[in-house]
């Protein structure tokens, strides 16, 4: 996992709590693996559930994975829009930090 790209408090997650932080990441990668999603759309979809919380922390991480799985930045850019809707303009800041990792802002 590259942690260049993740945010200061999944860093801490993983470096300073021990069992915890391992026990998180084993959850997440078992639910990962038993996904009937394939790994980019599972990354968009999870995008999606990022931008409608407002976690802008963790875009630029998975942006970075989706992209290594093929996605082009209208994939993405559509992924973070998925919650407009429902959730309403507050997915535009995760915009921004998606546009970040293609060299924009």
């Amino acid at each position: 996992m590259e942690k260049s790209k993740m945010g200061n408090g999944f860093k801490i997650l993983l470096s300073e709590t021990g069992e915890t932080g391992k026990a998180y990441m084993e959850m997440v990668m078992k639910g990962s693996q038993a996904s009937a999603l394939d790994r980019k759309t599972q990354e968009l979809a999870y995008l999606s559930v990022l931008a409608a919380l407002r976690m802008t922390g963790g875009i630029a991480y998975h942006v970075d994975s989706v992209k290594k799985l093929g996605a082009t930045k209208a994939e993405v850019m559509s992924a973070v829009l998925v919650g407009l809707p429902a959730v309403g303009i507050q997915v535009i800041d995760a915009l921004s930090a998606a546009a970040e990792c293609y060299g924009e802002s």
